[in-house]
């Protein structure tokens, strides 16, 4: 294969890596908007956000054994084709439950996307050098991806309805199909390990019930329901555990999990994305709903987190080669943390330069810990083992960004309750009561709303900072990793140019 092919192909490539990335937060800007048309409460709003991201997580590593077995452009081709219908179905949903399924079913989709188009890039270039450049690439849009699709999304809603942050997935994946059985080769590993389908369902239902149980204790006096749902979800999770450990070929090797320079850094992988995607879930909303912005403005005020995470991305191989990637790494995520507490001094007066200024130093510090910790990741274990540590790492990216939209939102949902003495469940929910008030008591109300939204966003700060610096701790004390032998590329069947 000619390297001018490979790298239209590696453009082909970064529109489903794009996208997949997109999705988990492009619905960030578009939330009130839909929420208010369909009626969606507050936990159908939280499951709206991050259904679409959890099975992205819990489905990766499936996938990709998935697409050893049928092949890897065939997997890709499936998944786009599947991810175009479900944008359409999403962005005609009638009700907050169609949406819901829609999005769920989007992340299988996703599921797919993902791995094959890094396990495609790895065998498309031979070239060590080359390859390195093009995974480089992959990562820079896989992580600002993320970042932008908020920014996306606030232009779009500028001018069309929330369905059209959907409907924008439609014609890339068109070209993807198009130009996908052209331009990328097929790939089978001639090792493919068996698909493990009870582990498969195991670690879903664990997933989905903890999730579930914790968001439930936002909406509950008596956290029955919730404490029921938690209990089941560690109960299965054990299982699952148990399951993996005493298989030859587990879906999931937590055997790695024994190597500490590996854990260390996944364990980072996994507690930035969720304070990062907490942070930009909270700050969104409050850029729309309290400062009153347009979803535009919005989305222009928003947009430093994107282009930080994209310029640390790209900036982390200089810094790695002037220091340690350890230090480069937990600098970074110091940074990180300062970016996180300038969060915590908005008020109405200075909030704009002040948001855009944290989220900014924020996204900005997360670079090195994107770019460099997959390297680092891999580099911690084995030769033989660094696709399945490949895998795990991606699955931490997907998994830490959707449990953040869980978990710091369920954190800010309880602040604000608690400064509304228990009248309203959502600043959404106040906005709209509002309007069937008096003038009067309708401005007081919403004065009441965005004051607790705003406390909400300075205990979401502290938390992400608290998050930030433990972690720079964390890797400061792990071993670097050492790996005197490159590892040595899977075999695979080649069935086209």
């Amino acid at each position: 294969m000619r390297v001018n092919r490979a790298w239209l192909g590696l453009v082909v490539l970064m529109l489903p890596t794009l996208l997949v990335a997109m999705d988990m937060t492009a619905l960030l800007l578009a939330l009130p908007q839909l929420s208010a048309d369909l009626g969606a409460t507050n936990v159908q709003q939280l499951w709206i956000s991050d259904s679409y991201g959890l099975m992205v997580a819990g489905l990766v590593i499936t996938m990709g054994t998935l697409g050893d077995r049928i092949g890897r452009r065939r997997l890709l081709m499936t998944g786009g084709a599947a991810f175009a219908v479900l944008s359409v179905v999403a962005a005609f949903a009638v009700s907050p439950l169609m949406l819901i399924i829609a999005r769920a079913l989007l992340g299988v989709a996703g599921a797919t996307l993902a791995p094959s188009t890094l396990a495609l890039i790895t065998n498309m270039f031979r070239d060590e050098r080359q390859r390195g450049q093009a995974i480089a690439i992959w990562a820079t849009c896989q992580f600002t991806g993320g970042a932008l699709g908020p920014v996306l999304a606030g232009f779009l809603l500028q001018y069309f309805w929330w369905g059209s942050v959907f409907l924008v997935a439609v014609p890339a994946m068109a070209l993807l199909l198009l130009a996908g059985p052209v331009l990328l080769p097929e790939f089978r590993s001639d090792q493919a390990g068996r698909l493990d389908l009870a582990g498969v369902g195991l670690s879903l239902v664990a997933v989905l019930l903890m999730v579930y149980g914790i968001k439930q204790l936002t909406v509950e006096s008596v956290p029955v329901v919730s404490a029921v749902a938690l209990v089941a979800g560690a109960a299965i999770g054990f299982l699952f555990v148990r399951r993996q450990l005493r298989l030859q070929a587990p879906l999931l090797d937590l055997r790695l999990l024994r190597n500490r320079p590996f854990t260390a850094v996944l364990v980072a992988l996994v507690f930035a994305g969720i304070a990062m995607a907490g942070t930009g879930l909270l700050v969104t909303q409050y850029l729309q709903s309290v400062l009153g912005f347009s979803p535009v403005a919005s989305a222009v005020l928003f947009a430093p987190m994107g282009l930080g995470v994209a310029v640390g991305t790209m900036a982390a191989p200089a810094l790695a080669r002037r220091m340690k990637q350890t230090t480069a790494i937990a600098g970074g995520l110091m940074g990180s943390a300062l970016g996180s507490l300038l969060l915590v001094g908005v008020d109405a007066a200075s909030a704009p330069p002040l948001v855009m200024t944290g989220i900014a130093v924020l996204a900005l510090g997360t670079g090195p810990l994107f770019a460099l910790g997959t390297g680092l990741v891999v580099g911690s274990v084995p030769p033989q083992r660094a696709g399945s540590a490949a895998s795990m790492s991606e699955t931490g990216n997907y998994f830490g960004g959707s449990l953040g939209f869980a978990l710091l939102g369920v954190v800010a949902a309880v602040v604000y309750r608690s400064r509304m003495d228990g009248t309203s469940d959502s600043l959404a929910g106040a906005v709209a009561a509002s309007r069937h008030l008096p003038a009067g008591q309708g401005a007081e109300l919403l004065h009441t709303a965005r004051e607790a939204f705003t406390a909400s966003l300075h205990v979401t700060g502290v938390v992400a900072a608290v998050i930030f610096a433990g972690l720079a701790v964390l890797i400061l004390t792990m071993r670097p990793a050492t790996r005197t032998t490159p590892a040595a590329l899977p075999d695979y069947e080649v069935t086209g140019s």
